[in-house]
Formats: structure tokens, sequence, C-alpha cells
């Protein structure tokens, strides 16, 4: 009898295709204003952080963009993942189930900073189809200081929930930190931990929100990683068609903010004009 072709436990299968029916996505990010115990928050009445989102979302969607991913980057500076509160997880769960209600397309969940267990618990309460972990496995010096992959949490926990069907999107060397405590192995080494490690998807990003990440290397984490692939930052007009042809999908969201900056909302002309110019 012939071994099995995937690993113990994985289920083997193209996670872009199973959550969007296609490949060569483009998924637009929900970057959440302060939400109440961020920082940041300045008092705005939760509703207001509820129809920013929504706004933002169906911009995205009736725009063309085939799914989106729902974020806390207003609650700066982030949190490492033990300090981040239960609200957190509650506000978002209400948004993203709202947005998933009312517009129908996939969505995904990422909690700052590396929070894996509350974006789980987010996307199982949601119904949202994945979540984006920027560290799953190894570690690295972040802004937030030393983050560890969560993995192994993270994994146990899914299991715990009863929701090993939500994907796991991993990015790779991940924008916003120092790698050199595992400098003595190679990026490509580490996107195969990521793949060793049951991640469904991975993620090639820049050095920071909004910066492209050359082409030689976003093909170099492709082709180590055997799995589908996303470019998660720098993606514009002007570049998406060349990362389309390496990757198998695209998470954008400063290129198509007004005044192409994160923090303002979704530009509809803009994410019109870009779907229309993709050649995919």
């Amino acid at each position: 009898m012939a071994e099995k072709s995937t690993p113990i436990g994985q289920t083997g299968g193209d996670a872009l295709a199973s959550l969007f029916g296609r490949t060569k996505v483009v998924i637009g990010v929900v970057h959440l204003l302060p939400l109440p115990g961020a920082p940041r928050h300045s008092g705005e009445a939760v509703e207001t952080i509820y129809q920013r989102a929504l706004d933002d979302a169906r911009a995205y969607l009736h725009g063309g963009c085939d799914g989106l991913i729902v974020e806390n980057h207003g609650d700066i500076p982030f949190a490492k993942p033990d300090d981040i509160g239960p609200e957190t997880s509650a506000y978002m769960a209400v948004i993203s189930d709202r947005i998933r209600r009312e517009l129908g397309r996939p969505i995904g969940i990422n909690v700052l900073a590396n929070a894996a267990i509350p974006a789980l618990a987010v996307a199982s309460a949601s119904g949202a189809g994945f979540i984006r972990v920027n560290q799953w496995a190894n570690a690295y010096v972040a802004n937030e200081g030393f983050v560890e992959g969560e993995s192994g949490r993270a994994a146990r926990y899914r299991a715990k929930l009863r929701a090993n069907g939500i994907k796991i999107f991993a990015d790779a060397h991940v924008k916003h930190g120092a790698h050199a405590i595992v400098g003595d192995r190679s990026v490509e080494e580490l996107v195969k931990d990521l793949v060793f490690f049951d991640a469904d998807a991975i993620i090639a990003t820049g050095q920071r929100t909004g910066h492209a990440a050359d082409l030689g290397y976003i093909r170099m984490i492709k082709e180590a990683a055997g799995l589908p692939t996303l470019v998660g930052s720098g993606v514009t007009p002007e570049n998406v068609n060349d990362i389309l042809g390496i990757v198998d999908g695209v998470i954008i969201a400063s290129s198509l903010k007004h005044g192409g900056v994160w923090w303002n909302s979704v530009d509809p002309a803009r994410v019109t004009a870009l779907i229309a110019g993709l050649k995919r």
C-alpha cells in the first residue's frame, strides 16, 4: 500500500480554493478604529466603530475584492498576546459577524499582536474562515518585544473549540521585526517550519506596513512554501499584476485608502480601479 502523501492530521487541498472558490484572490483589510480599552480610543461609540468597519467592508467587496481580513490595527501600541483583554475579542466578534452576515463573503481575523488564540475565538464566534498569524513558528523581536510562535498553543485551542476548519494564514519573515535570533537559518528553512507546523497558506511581506517586497524575495518564499502563497504588504495598482504572476493572492489595504494612507477609510474608486486593472 502506498504511503499517504500528506502529513499526519493535514487534509491537503488548496486553502484559497476551498475558501474563495478560486485562486489569484484579492483580500482587503478592514483596519478597525481604536477599540474600547486601546490607548488611542477616545470615546467613540461602538456603533461608530462598527459602522466604519461595515462601510470599509462594503467598499472592498462591492468594488470586486474576493474577501476580507478584519484587523484591530487601530489598537496601537499593540500588546503581546497574553496582555490583550477579552473586550478586544468581544468587539471584533460582533463586527466580524455583522460583516459576514451582511456581505456573505469569506472573512479572516487578525488580532494584533500575534494573538492567534483570541483570533481563533473571534473566528469561531463570527463564522470567519481563517485567521492571520504573524509568527506561527519560531520567534523574533518585534515592536512589542520578544514574540514567540503561537502554533503549539493555538492548534490545541482550535481543536478544543472543534474549529479545525478555520484555516491558518501564516506570515513568513514578518514585517516590523528583527529575525537575527534565527539568523543562522535561511528564510527558506523558516518557511518550511510554517508548513511543518500545519499552516494552510503563507504570507510574504515587506519591512513595514505599505512596503513592497522584492519580486525575487516573493518568488523564493513561494517556491519554499509549496502552499498557497500571498503577498501581504506594499501591493499597489502598479505592481499587483507582477505580484499575482508569482503568487496566489494579495492582501491589500493602504493603497486602496483615501490618500493611500492606512488609517483613512477605503476609497471605492481606488478599489474599482485596481480590480479593473487585474489580469487574472
